[in-house]
């Protein structure tokens, strides 16, 4: 994604052209794409065709205009496709901040309420104290008034 944040659109004759594109290089990807069509290695694909049927009556500049149009909407929609990414990066960041904030307090309030169990324990064990104190000396309490009758 880092990739991603720091390409560029920048326009050269017309048509956008992708900066900083990592091992991409037009020149290296036609001359694999001949020496696979010269190999035979690409398979004809009528339904993959870039140009229409109607393309091979058009004349090589009109075919040219074509091909740029085409990459030019191409590349509008990688450009797309990348701002749509940085969004989605953007809010996976917040996400995970988000997170990891949750995540924080959560560890707090755990710590908290550990604290106030063992508080609540050591009040009940002081308030049973008092308790069995109180009853001895209610006990006590009786004892001397049937001695003072």
């Amino acid at each position: 994604s880092s990739k991603i944040r720091n390409m560029e659109l920048q326009s050269a004759d017309g048509v956008a052209v992708l900066e900083d594109c990592v091992g991409f290089s037009l020149s290296k990807t036609i001359s694999r794409i001949e020496e696979k069509l010269k190999k035979g290695g690409l398979p004809d694909c009528p339904d993959d065709d870039i140009i229409p049927s109607v393309g091979n009556e058009m004349a090589a500049e009109a075919q040219i205009r074509f091909l740029k149009a085409k990459l030019r909407v191409t590349q509008e929609d990688l450009a797309n496709v990348v701002f749509e990414c940085r969004k989605k990066d953007d809010e996976n960041q917040n996400l995970e901040t988000r997170l990891k904030d949750t995540e924080e307090e959560n560890t707090r309030l755990q710590h908290t309420i550990s604290m106030q169990q063992s508080q609540t324990e050591k009040y009940k064990a002081l308030s049973q104290e008092a308790n069995k104190k109180s009853e001895g000396l209610q006990q006590e309490v009786i004892a001397l008034e049937k001695v003072l009758q």
